[in-house]
């Protein structure tokens, strides 16, 4: 929509016509009358007179006009676009998932059929990066080395793509967390302090790595990254075997006491999914304990007006002072 920024400006727009009324007129000078006998000389000399007056007139009006002009260039004349709604800046989450060679374990049911760990995670942290709206999320993928698979980005879309392109054994076959920790301090640290959190989800034991969980725990806790630890994987399993059907515990190198110490040092919770359910109940948790961005900001794009008339009393005072050149010149050809 069209509006005025400033709009007392526009209480200007007479003033002209009021000086002019308010000054008083020039009395005329009285003279003796002459006895000229070059009467039709003198009658030319009055017709060009009148000619100078409707001109010296339409002078003026001219001049009210770029008045007029300039005084609307000056009230602000803009454009006012549709609201567009800006995302308010929230927490910064960043999800550290493994992808080592365990996480190819088909322990897990997804919508009534058996997939392996990675796959329901992909389902399932999917719809809790989505629900992330009005923060920066992002995503490291962890096995023998970690790496930034997607920078803390307000794009929930792109992170999604990206966490559905993870292959397992991509990062190597072991899991190194406390790498995948280090890596997440380092990008959370250039972020605001007060909402820096990193979701870490695995299935086995640190075995691969540089750093050690728990170092890089006090590390986190130092830089005031709040950890929260899902340790993921079924608990009972029947497997066939020589001897028949045989129950054993798939999870059974998850170190449970490392994630409950490193959730710990910094503040944040260990959780235990065994099961896509779990899992889904502990990403609703996570979304109340931690909840994303509700308020959003808007904006209006605006568009400034004034170059307009203000080009346009440029270009009318321009041509008021170039016309009696011009005028000057078609006499004289």
């Amino acid at each position: 929509m069209f509006e005025i920024a400033n709009q007392w400006i526009i209480a200007l727009l007479p003033l002209p016509l009021i000086i002019w009324a308010l000054i008083p007129s020039a009395k005329p000078r009285q003279t003796a009358a002459l006895r000229i006998p070059f009467y039709q000389q003198i009658q030319d000399l009055q017709s060009q007179a009148s000619h100078q007056s409707h001109q010296f007139k339409f002078s003026l009006w001219v001049l009210f006009l770029v008045w007029c002009l300039l005084v609307f260039a000056a009230s602000g004349p803009r454009w006012v676009g549709k609201a567009v709604e800006l995302p308010r800046s929230g927490r910064d989450v960043m999800l550290a998932i493994d992808i080592s060679g365990s996480m190819n374990t088909p322990d897990m049911m997804l919508y009534n059929k058996r997939v392996n760990r990675l796959q329901a995670i992909k389902s399932i942290a999917g719809q809790f990066i989505a629900d992330r709206q009005g923060d920066r999320v992002g995503l490291i993928l962890f096995g023998t080395k970690a790496y930034l698979q997607a920078p803390l980005s307000f794009d929930r879309n792109t992170v999604n793509v990206l966490l559905d392109d993870a292959t397992i054994g991509l990062a190597g076959p072991q899991t190194a967390i406390g790498d995948a920790i280090g890596m997440a301090i380092k990008r959370l640290k250039k972020y605001p302090k007060d909402d820096r959190i990193l979701v870490l989800l695995t299935d086995g034991a640190n075995n691969a790595g540089n750093v050690t969980p728990l170092s890089a725990a006090k590390m986190a806790a130092k830089y005031n990254v709040k950890i929260y630890t899902i340790g993921f994987g079924a608990d009972r399993a029947v497997v066939q075997s020589m001897l028949g059907p045989q129950v054993i515990n798939p999870s059974s190198d998850l170190d449970e006491n490392a994630l409950r110490q490193i959730a710990s040092l910094t503040g944040g919770q260990y959780f235990r999914a065994k099961d896509t359910k779990g899992l889904q109940q502990i990403y609703d948790h996570l979304n109340k304990i931690e909840p994303a961005a509700k308020d959003h900001e808007l904006f209006r794009p605006i568009e400034p007006l004034y170059q307009w008339p203000l080009g346009a009393a440029f270009v009318l005072s321009v041509l008021l002072l170039c016309w009696p050149v011009l005028r000057r010149r078609s006499y004289s050809t």
